[in-house]
């Protein structure tokens, strides 16, 4: 491969949902393979199953046993396993998440031994995936325990709108117990850190919301925000950070004062994917930001209710690969600027 080319990892997610319908529309635009090399982990089964359902004989993966077999200007196909599998479109399986498993293993292994550069991974069914090998709540999580990270941060991006969130997959009635000074400082470390090197901004400005009605309302709607969130911003100021809020959430979207902001922090998953969500029409990415890889996958889920039907939309997917690869790019750029600052004054 040229030494451009960035080597695109990508799970196939549930078989019995909208991933692998996703992945073809993605590459029948063969524009999308003139900088990348995708390089999907499957099988051919799943591959022509939904090519045919598709209708889209004109086009094919280059089949390859193992990474290093990928070929450039080509959407190439690992296949993991040749047993055949029972699709059962718009239901949750048992084989899906079996298999959906499998695909994200190998995927993950290859990633951390170099084999490819980023990954980005369809949309699973978090229950039917559990195993002894997955018990997690999510991608998110599995990726930072395999990569051996204290934690990580789930952001949602699209553009200049980045929306983090404190708890990621936590019950809301434990989300006041989960929320302590010592994690919002090291989501805030974590945002600062992925905006700076992830995303190019120098200076990040962060917002961080508060937990209750109206930000607490002085107390009278909750303390957490005069008891937790605030102090945690104030130390974070001291320590140089520009961070500000705790600001309630409804007039923070509502007036637009996102805007002002590179980065955004939520106290819960709710709380920030739903304005994201709203304002990105189904076009966002959901970055694991603060792991020594780069992961990136679309903002939405197996969509059983529409699989097989041929109406998925690819646009956050395409958005979730050309992400990763501009968080790629971003990251050696960063590294390269670290390691001699001259370099920044080189390109100017």
């Amino acid at each position: 491969m040229s030494k451009g080319n960035i080597k695109v990892g990508i799970t196939i997610g549930d078989f019995n949902g909208i991933g692998m319908e996703l992945i073809i529309k993605t590459f029948l635009d063969v524009r999308i393979l003139e900088n990348i090399t995708p390089i999907i982990y499957g099988s051919s089964q799943v591959a022509t199953f939904y090519r045919k359902e598709l209708e889209k004989n004109n086009f094919s993966f280059n089949k390859i046993s193992n990474a290093s077999g990928a070929q450039e200007n080509k959407a190439n196909l690992i296949c993991l396993w040749e047993e055949e599998v029972v699709f059962e479109i718009g239901k949750s399986t048992e084989a899906a998440g079996r298999y959906a498993f499998k695909s994200l293993e190998a995927a993950t292994e290859d990633l951390a031994a170099g084999k490819i550069d980023v990954l980005v991974t369809a949309p699973i069914n978090k229950k039917n995936i559990q195993s002894d090998k997955f018990n997690f709540p999510g991608h998110t999580e599995y990726l930072t325990k395999y990569s051996n990270a204290d934690d990580s941060l789930m952001l949602m991006v699209l553009n200049d709108l980045r929306v983090g969130t404190i708890t990621n997959h936590v019950p809301l009635k434990d989300v006041p117990e989960a929320l302590t000074k010592e994690l919002i400082c090291r989501k805030i470390e974590i945002l600062q850190s992925s905006l700076q090197k992830d995303f190019g901004v120098k200076k990040p400005k962060i917002a961080v919301l508060g937990l209750n009605p109206h930000a607490g309302e002085n107390g009278m709607l909750g303390t957490e925000e005069k008891e937790i969130i605030f102090p945690a911003i104030m130390e974070m100021q001291e320590k140089g950070f520009v961070v500000y809020g705790p600001y309630p959430s409804d007039g923070f979207f509502g007036s637009s004062s996102f805007k002002k902001f590179d980065g955004i922090l939520a106290t819960y998953h709710d709380q920030g994917l739903i304005p994201f969500k709203t304002l990105v029409a189904g076009a966002g990415v959901n970055f694991t930001a603060g792991l020594p890889i780069v992961r990136t996958s679309p903002d939405h889920g197996t969509a059983y209710d529409i699989a097989g039907k041929g109406i998925a939309s690819e646009e956050s997917f395409r958005n979730a690969v050309f992400i990763a690869v501009d968080i790629y790019k971003n990251r050696k750029r960063h590294q390269e600027i670290t390691a001699n600052p001259l370099t920044s004054q080189k390109r100017k």
